[in-house]
């Protein structure tokens, strides 16, 4: 037995390595740089993990993503493997400590950020310690054609100088060929060993469809499949809505979201993995570290960003090797509404320019100075200050965060979360009792409509404006409500820091990183485009789509998606379907439920049909989404 599979078993309990992790593990114990696209539960971590336990000395591992640092140290040490994540909030002289330990404590995995290696005195420790391997994780960051491009990943490179003879080992989940290509070239890789797993999932069955109605399309598709699902949504009042939804046509449904606490965030999810719930409603927040082998459905409601975060989220299915079916549901409102969230919050060069003077203005910062200062941050009234949308500010500093101009830790304002915990009437009750409340207690239940049913995140500004009282006037009407155990609150105050990582010099500034903010803008758009062209293309087989977007040519349909059943349905059938539904919309308007209903016919023949007699201009879909004859 290998020593490589002895420690597997040893540490990580499994008998044998998933396909390529052998092979990649191998390629970095002779010593190769290695560059390996493994899709997602593809097993990535393990690829670093074991070549660092064989050989002597310490795997360094560069991440972007504190969370995924600080999941994989806390896995780590589950199976006594010593390992240190220097993330953000760590102090000098503790991060001092921390570099003392990985040099003298026989330590085996240190975690840093990229931005860490910005810091000469950190570049300096690392030379001294006995380094056995250099990972980057999520390593499409590198290239500027990556989803999530950061420019304090190409100093990486750099490392090639001072560990000249350390392998390095390039992983990624989700890359185009042109990013590929880019990481490679950026990173330095010397001849590197390429590995790189097909995106095919054979099992998956993706399937697209336009209705009218989600959520008769979803009990539809939970009934048929009652095994465990993962039902994506856009944002926490989703997660509720559609859970309570559920909940009230039978279903055994909880909900997940960033919002939630710990505690809360741990009972739904055990909920679930222990199959006393069927279904989870989650927005993206639920994925990382997720490994239940039987979801059987995965199914998105809205639009997602792009096909990388996608293919994750829809691989979540399926991963016990049974059929399993990623969905996405759509209808012609989405477009809008996914532009206004993904393309209209994106910061111009104009809008940057403004924001970053402004920003040095609300600190008085003069030109020419600024350098290290730090200032405790409170985004939300820079934004009511200037007037500034949150999303596309929060958007444009987390830009110049990743060009490093600033450095922005990632707690926003006062955190406030607030609950009612009385019935309603029993509310309307004690407004009229405490009149002074009342416009407060108002703008409250104006602006946040599903506080009654959960813990909701309070925006304390915002209501101050609407109920023209004082920040102050809040917190006493919001303490004196949880005296009288009216409502939930808590607050917990940690506005975001910031740093000037360099002096103010505005537009000269701006300018130095503004190419890197337009190509990142035109891909976002570009892979909005994918997403639409992947939704709303009738005549190629899905599977066929996702593996063309990453760069994998098949000449063979996968037989089991949206358009290969409706291809397999007899064209003498469809022809039939289609001059059924003609006779019946002379006499009256229907909607895609009721053509079902009085055709007896399969819903994936009715869409392929509907979509066919609107783009030959033989119907159309009027504003109360019922579909008539054009005469």
């Amino acid at each position: 037995m290998s020593e490589a599979l002895q420690i597997l078993q040893k540490y990580w309990k499994h008998d044998a390595f998933r396909s390529l992790q052998n092979e990649i593990i191998d390629s970095v114990l002779s010593g190769q740089d290695t560059f390996a696209l493994l899709p997602t539960g593809g097993g990535k971590s393990i690829c670093f993990q074991i070549p660092a336990m064989i050989n002597e000395g310490i795997c360094l591992v560069i991440s972007p993503l504190v969370a995924l640092m600080k999941d994989q140290v806390a896995n780590l040490e589950k199976r006594n493997i010593k390992a240190i994540a220097l993330t953000g909030g760590i102090k000098s002289d503790e991060m001092i400590d921390l570099l003392d330990n990985c040099q003298f404590g026989n330590y085996k995995f240190l975690y840093l950020s990229p931005e860490r290696l910005q810091s000469d005195w950190i570049l300096d420790r690392l030379k001294n310690l006995p380094i056995n391997l250099i990972t980057i994780d999520e390593a499409h960051c590198v290239s500027q054609w990556g989803h999530d491009f950061r420019p304090a990943y190409l100093k990486i490179s750099e490392l090639k100088k001072h560990f000249p003879k350390i392998p390095f080992l390039a992983l990624t989940a989700t890359a185009t060929p042109k990013a590929k290509e880019d990481i490679i070239n950026e990173l330095g890789l010397q001849n590197p060993q390429l590995f790189q797993k097909s995106f095919a999932r054979d099992n998956i069955a993706y399937m697209t469809f336009e209705v009218e109605d989600k959520l008769f399309r979803i009990e539809q598709i939970l009934k048929k499949n009652p095994q465990p699902s993962i039902i994506y949504v856009r944002n926490r009042k989703s997660c509720l809505d559609i859970s309570s939804q559920l909940q009230s046509l039978g279903f055994k449904a909880t909900y997940y979201h960033g919002g939630l606490t710990s505690k809360d965030k741990d009972k739904n999810m055990e909920l679930w993995m222990e199959e006393k719930a069927q279904v989870i409603v989650a927005t993206n927040a639920f994925g990382m570290g997720i490994d239940k082998s039987n979801v059987k459905t995965v199914i998105h409601i809205q639009l997602p960003e792009n096909l990388e975060n996608y293919y994750q989220e829809a691989g979540r299915s399926g991963r016990n090797g049974e059929k399993a079916y990623a969905v996405l549901l759509s209808n012609p409102s989405d477009i809008a509404q996914a532009e206004n969230q993904f393309l209209k919050i994106l910061p111009d060069k104009k809008f940057l320019n403004s924001m970053y003077i402004k920003l040095c203005n609300f600190f008085q910062i003069a030109y020419g100075e600024g350098i290290n200062e730090k200032f405790s941050f409170n985004l939300n009234h820079f934004c009511i200050k200037y007037g500034f949308p949150v999303l596309k500010t929060y958007n444009a500093i987390q830009f110049l965060d990743r060009q490093g101009v600033i450095t922005l830790s990632q707690e926003f304002s006062e955190k406030i979360t607030l609950q009612f915990i009385i019935p309603s009437k029993e509310v309307i009750r004690y407004i009229s009792l405490n009149h002074r409340d009342e416009e407060i207690i108002l703008a409250i239940l104006r602006t946040y409509p599903g506080i009654y049913e959960m813990q909701t995140p309070f925006n304390i500004q915002l209501i101050a404006k609407k109920s023209n009282h004082s920040e102050m006037e809040i917190h006493a009407v919001l303490h004196k409500l949880k005296e009288k155990d009216i409502v939930d609150y808590h607050s917990k105050n940690n506005d975001a820091s910031l740093i000037f990582n360099e002096i103010r010099e505005d537009e000269r500034t701006i300018n130095r990183v503004s190419k890197y903010l337009e190509n990142q803008n035109n891909l976002k758009k570009e892979q909005f485009k994918s997403v639409l062209n992947y939704v709303n293309e009738n005549t190629t087989c899905k599977s066929k789509l996702i593996l063309s977007y990453f760069g994998e040519k098949t000449s063979d349909d996968c037989g089991i998606c949206s358009h290969c059943i409706t291809k397999k349905d007899k064209k003498t059938d469809i022809s039939k379907l289609s001059k059924d539904i003609i006779t019946l919309l002379k006499t009256e308007e229907l909607n895609s439920r009721e053509i079902q209903n009085k055709t007896n016919s399969n819903a994936d023949a009715i869409i392929f049909v509907i979509q066919e007699l609107l783009e030959s201009g033989c119907i159309k879909v009027k504003s109360n989404n019922k579909y008539t004859l054009i005469l």
